[in-house]
């Protein structure tokens, strides 16, 4: 909490929390980035080959974010529907103080004294303040008619052969709104813990995440990706039942061929930077469990061809097929058709590169963005749509990614 407290009157500074998970691929290693001494911003057209630049000139830390209306860059598409928190489509800093956690303790990276950063967050408050109360109510920019008519309409598409699975997404909003992004953060993350997690703030734009999904990790030649594709329900109150929401989770059929049409599509994506033969299937169809639900997680890994970078891996994948449909751009074309609203930097990527060139990205889902200049606040949720979807359950499994943030805005 003092070192929340201590950063927050920057204007740039990142948070990546793995919140202490430990799973057999680790989480985020857990770090703060605070302050800019260089940066870069950029729309979709040339966003990629400038990125490139900066890093290659660079060789030291990178943090930021990569917009989901990148796609415009990777793909001949644009992108029409209204953005109410404006985060840029691509910005990269190189932060003047890096903080490195574990259990043992922190590691301080700095042009200044390290002491002196260090007892700077010691003397600081232990308590984040509370949240202002909202007046302000949570409001669908699709009503649950209209995304079931949505649905229903995308099913036709299916039928005609025009996709196979597409990621169907509804924002929800709130105006004219004060909160402290600080404690909105430590209240998501205490009720629904996340090993992506992520605080960051641009400026007057905040990123206040709980992502259970990871984009893609590189370490030296090898990349993991992590889709999820496949949700159900936690039962606290009943073991039994929660083991039976668990299990039934691993035997559905429609959620293993959601989860298998995403891996073949991560696969794809990846041979094109990867040695041939290298990309394999390290775990189908995992089932791990967080706070509030259980989720299929397959893991892809492959071997980094020579000279290729963090950049050139993200331009040939981006965007994460769990957060699209197959085939990608068809279905891109769809989500800017039937969503109402312009994703931003949800379904995007918020991570970093250290100075080896080894880098790790989180999926920005389960994540409410804001501005505190206009005072909009807003979340999307959404999942999979096949022929064999069913719209009302589909809405439902909405509410239900939902429902951690949703508490925790009830609650300020």
């Amino acid at each position: 909490m003092k070192m929340l407290n201590w950063c927050k009157p920057f204007d740039i500074f990142c948070l990546l929390d793995n919140l202490q998970y430990r799973f057999q691929e680790p989480a985020f290693e857990c770090l703060m980035a605070v302050g800019a001494k260089k940066d870069i911003s950029a729309s979709a057209g040339n966003a990629f080959g400038q990125l490139k630049q900066f890093s290659a000139e660079q060789k030291s830390w990178l943090f930021g974010h990569l917009s989901y209306d990148l796609k415009n860059e990777t793909e001949t598409l644009h992108s029409s529907n209204p953005d109410g928190i404006g985060f840029d489509d691509m910005y990269f800093f190189v932060p003047e103080i890096v903080l490195q956690l574990d259990q043992k303790g922190v590691t301080i990276s700095c042009d200044t004294s390290a002491a002196e950063i260090f007892s700077a967050i010691e003397a600081g408050s232990p308590v984040i303040s509370k949240p202002m109360n909202l007046t302000a109510s949570v409001q669908n920019k699709i009503s649950k008619e209209a995304y079931l008519q949505s649905v229903k309409k995308l099913q036709q598409h299916i039928l005609r052969g025009d996709c196979y699975e597409i990621n169907f997404c509804q924002e929800f909003f709130m105006e004219d709104v004060e909160i402290e992004p600080l404690a909105v953060y430590h209240q998501l993350t205490t009720l629904s813990p996340n090993p992506f997690s992520v605080l960051y703030k641009n400026n007057n734009r905040y990123c206040i995440g709980a992502s259970p999904e990871r984009y893609f990790k590189k370490t030296g030649s090898k990349i993991i990706s992590q889709p999820i594709k496949g949700t159900s329900k936690r039962n606290h109150a009943n073991a039994l039942l929660d083991e039976e929401s668990k299990n039934s989770l691993l035997n559905s059929e429609k959620e293993k061929s959601e989860n298998v049409m995403v891996v073949d599509l991560v696969r794809n994506d990846l041979s094109r930077v990867c040695v041939a033969g290298s990309v394999k299937v390290e775990e189908l169809f995992g089932i791990y469990s967080f706070p509030n639900v259980h989720q299929m997680i397959s893991t892809v890994s492959g071997e980094v061809n020579e000279n290729t970078d963090w950049v050139d891996i993200i331009k040939a994948t981006f965007p994460m097929g769990s957060m699209t449909g197959a085939p990608k751009k068809k279905v891109m074309e769809l989500i800017e058709e039937y969503e109402q609203t312009k994703r931003g930097l949800f379904s995007g990527s918020v991570g970093y590169v250290n100075p080896a060139g080894d880098a790790d990205f989180n999926v920005v889902i389960r994540s409410i963005l804001y501005n505190a200049e206009t005072r909009y606040l807003s979340f999307q949720t959404g999942g999979a749509i096949t022929f064999y979807s069913d719209a009302e359950k589909e809405y439902d499994e909405c509410l239900l990614k939902a429902t951690a943030i949703m508490q925790v805005l009830k609650g300020v």
